[in-house]
């Protein structure tokens, strides 16, 4: 009982003590995990100094000391306790669409990155090792080795924090944030690979190592994509029960990473975070938006906990370690830190341009690179996997001495001078300014609001008789003094041009986008799958804006209406195995995300007329509204191409979306009727239970009936039309149904034909070399049987100009049905003489 109480003395004093640091490290302008890491040194330090408090003395202060000093943390208390919260709790606010899009050069920079600071870093101390202790052997190479992946990971907290406080592209924060959810993972991958190697002795295989690798990696990423995709199923039923979901999703957490780890052997921390990935994009449409904000709230709670008693515990270890310090230790860890530096730089300086030149990233400046370097932090997962070893009772002593004092001291050096460097760092290469750009802006936005500030004032002081000067006084004298900031920059940089202004435009617009999608979901208008692939795309906008300008805008614009990846899959199973639910279900989201853009471009085109204009001038906000149009038109003409093929379904998803719009209107207004003591707690009660019900009725969008039966499809074709039923029947069964795109490429020239395609619905255009106008074919036309019949290759490009269904008939089918019936190929026969001709 006397252990139960003092566990939990130590752990609520020190969580008492944990709430003063977030305000304190903001004060002091430092990294949180700086002054977390300086308060478990400042009490080991004491611990291990004073030895605690005599038993004779009395008292809660005496006892948390001594309750403190009494904790025993293990590296399996690490590993099984705190990690698979703090993994999750990282993962489940990545913005996994964004994510998605850069997965490529993020897992290359993670496992790179862990590689490559291995390679060099435990090179440079088997080079040390050699220097001090004679000639280096192979064993000494695995423990440098072995030393190099526990600093292989990195914590980007701080950096990410600055990074947003900079404003800096976000597509280089979701790379930061990415490398750092699966470099934890590859890391502690080949720390266990290297780890194994040396406690079971022998020649090292090398590629039963790296097989074992990427078995531990594959088989986590399954493991925690099906627990993850299991709880979405479980949680969906659970919607508003807020208590069961996050209840669950903490049991995902924990469940990932101990049947990962514990009973399939593959990596439990790569599980953990591609569970934390899938409830991240999965859970967020199948959690109601309310019972989402409280799960974010609880496991920011719980992440904030973990993260700081993990650290508080192992900073506690850094005293009585660090005392064990030799020079040749000392050694070993300039040798590391050195070589960890470079490592980290040959990652950043030279993959990330080369993933800029192959198109897979932004270009980041030189600066951003400098920061990303040395704002590359280690906490506390080295310090935990350092715990591991110096655990391991058959290794040799000096060995863990190595591995606990040059760790400790290398995550010593990135947390107190590196992170303390930081934002000094940032100053000296002048990221923390505003550009001129920039600068103006404020400029005219604070003014802006400082005049609309005074006329609000001497509204209120005339309603109630107020003298308004002492208030306005000090308004008249900022906005003097913003003038004449605004006359200095001017002279110094110029006025600002047309293309700046437009800019400015442009960029208040994208954030104002975002901000209005978020806002959508909120009231439940759109869905959370719509919200995310939105405003994913206005943060694709920003981002745009800031490398590339108003060109870079208007191209990432047009991507945004291209279709997904997640959307040409669907298409890929429904041609390949005939599933028309992944389709119908893809088309259906696409369908309400752009009837919510067009929504939202129409506020943007009322934002730019209200708000642009008296800052930026109205030439700049007609340039600002001729993009705004552009963008218009293009979703117009895609909304007209589904009303064309589809325009029952389009009006009952525009319906759908009014009507949820109207309910959300309905249950403000039923609030604040209560608010306003109008209406009784009972009543209250009545109209909001009403309210649910109708809102069950149109909380999942209207079924899409892609029209792809074929019995159906063959009555538009006049080519069989007056064929016995039994013959339509057969000719039935030969065909396969298939819809198109507009815009997608059907028929490429020069490719091997073996289908001929007949038009059901919809409209294709033949781009016939030779002819300046493509040969347009509609419901009732077929196409391809040129190629069949003369048995030679396609002679013409053909693209869907709207949503096409069409049927497809294969080679030797088609041979037979051209053959045995007599009226049908002459009908094929002058088909192909008309076109030959023309």
């Amino acid at each position: 009982m006397e252990t139960l109480i003092n566990t939990l003395l130590a752990v609520a004093g020190l969580l008492g003590l944990v709430s003063l640091l977030p305000p304190l490290a903001k004060r002091l302008g430092l990294p949180y995990t700086v002054v977390l890491a300086a308060l478990g040194v400042g009490i080991g330090l004491l611990l291990h100094l004073g030895g605690g408090v005599e038993q004779g003395v009395t008292g809660p202060v005496t006892a948390f000391i001594n309750a403190v000093g009494e904790v025993e943390l293990t590296s399996a208390a690490f590993l099984y306790i705190f990690l698979p919260i703090l993994l999750f709790e990282t993962a489940l606010g990545v913005d996994v669409r964004r994510m998605l899009d850069d997965l490529g050069p993020i897992l290359l920079l993670a496992i790179v990155a862990v590689l490559v600071c291995t390679l060099v870093a435990g090179l440079a101390m088997w080079w040390v090792w050699g220097v001090w202790h004679g000639m280096p052997t192979q064993k000494a190479l695995i423990v440098c080795l072995l030393l190099a992946s526990i600093i292989a990971t990195t914590d980007p907290a701080a950096v990410v924090s600055i990074f947003r406080d900079l404003g800096a592209p976000r597509r280089l924060t979701i790379l930061v944030e990415g490398e750092s959810l699966f470099n934890d993972a590859a890391a502690i991958v080949l720390f266990t690979l290297l780890l194994g190697i040396l406690t079971q002795g022998g020649e090292p295989d090398l590629v039963a190592a790296a097989s074992d690798f990427v078995f531990k990696f594959v088989g986590g990423v399954a493991v925690g994509w099906l627990l993850g995709w299991l709880t979405a199923l479980v949680v969906t039923p659970l919607r508003n029960q807020t208590l069961s979901e996050i209840t669950l999703t903490v049991a995902l957490a924990y469940l990932s990473f101990i049947l990962g780890e514990h009973y399939l052997h593959v990596s439990g921390v790569v599980a953990v975070v591609v569970a934390g990935l899938v409830m991240a994009s999965a859970g967020r449409t199948r959690i109601s938006p309310e019972s989402w904000s409280g799960l974010e709230q609880v496991w920011s709670q719980l992440g904030f906990w973990a993260n700081s008693l993990i650290f508080l515990f192992a900073s506690m270890l850094v005293p009585p370690t660090m005392m064990e310090a030799k020079w040749s230790h000392i050694a070993l860890l300039v040798a590391l830190i050195v070589a960890a530096l470079v490592a980290r730089a040959l990652v950043i300086f030279g993959i990330l341009p080369a993933l800029h030149w192959i198109g897979a990233s932004d270009h980041i400046s030189n600066r951003y690179r400098i920061v990303m370097t040395w704002g590359g932090l280690r906490g506390a997962v080295s310090l935990a996997l350092a715990l591991a070893v110096t655990e391991h009772q058959s290794l040799p002593d000096y060995i863990q001495e190595h591995v606990a004092v040059v760790v400790t001291g290398f995550v010593l050096f990135t947390l107190f001078v590196q992170g303390t460097t930081l934002r000094p760092l940032i100053r000296l290469l002048r990221l923390d300014r505003l550009s001129p750009v920039e600068l103006a802006l404020r400029n005219r936005a604070v003014g802006l609001s400082l005049s609309n500030v005074r006329r609000d004032l001497e509204e209120v002081a005339e309603q109630f008789g107020l003298d308004v000067a002492h208030a306005v006084d000090p308004l008249l004298e900022r906005g003097a003094e913003l003038a004449q900031e605004q006359l200095d920059l001017e002279s110094q940089y110029g006025p600002l041009s047309l293309d700046d202004r437009v800019f400015i435009g442009l960029s208040t617009l994208a954030r104002y986008e975002e901000q209005r999608y978020l806002s959508y979901f909120r009231d439940g208008v759109i869905s959370r799958l719509s919200v995310q692939t939105l405003a994913a795309a206005a943060g694709r906008l920003q981002d745009a804006l800031k490398t590339g300008g108003a060109t870079a805008y208007e191209k990432a614009a047009g991507k945004q209406l291209k279709a997904g990846r997640a959307l040409r899959t669907a298409l890929w199973l429904h041609r390949r195995f005939g599933w028309e639910r992944p389709v119908s279900a893809r088309l259906t989201e696409r369908y309400a995300m752009l009837t919510a853009l067009r929504f939202c471009l129409q506020e943007l085109n009322q934002f730019a007329n209200d708000r642009l204009v008296p800052m930026l001038g109205k030439q700049a906000a007609e340039g600002v509204r001729a993009r705004l149009t552009g963008r218009v038109k293009v979703v117009e003409e895609a909304l007209d191409a589904i009303r064309l093929q589809y325009p029952a379904y389009l009006d009952a998803v525009q319906a759908q979306y009014l009507i949820r719009a109207g309910l959300r209107m309905e249950e403000r207004s039923t609030q604040s009727l209560f608010e306003e003591a109008l209406i009784s707690r009972e009543i209250l009660n009545d109209l909001e239970r009403d309210l649910r019900e109708r809102w069950q009725e149109v909380s999942s969008p209207p079924k899409l009936d892609l029209g792809l039966a074929t019995h159906e499809l063959i009555s538009r074709v006049p080519l069989f039309t007056g064929l016995p039923p039994d013959r339509l029947l057969r000719i039935e069964r030969l065909l396969r149904p298939r819809l198109y795109f507009p815009g997608e490429t059907i028929v490429r020239k020069g490719e091997r034909g073996d289908t001929v395609y007949f038009v059901s619905s919809g409209a294709v255009a033949v781009h016939v070399p030779g002819l300046d106008t493509p040969i347009r074919l509609g419901s009732g036309d077929f196409f391809g049987e040129i190629a069949l019949v003369l048995d030679q290759p396609r002679n013409a490009d053909v693209t869907a100009i709207a949503y096409c269904q069409l049927l497809l008939l294969d080679k030797r089918e088609f041979n037979r049905l051209y053959s045995s019936d007599p009226d049908m190929k002459t009908h094929i026969d002058q088909a192909i003489e008309k076109r030959l001709s023309a």
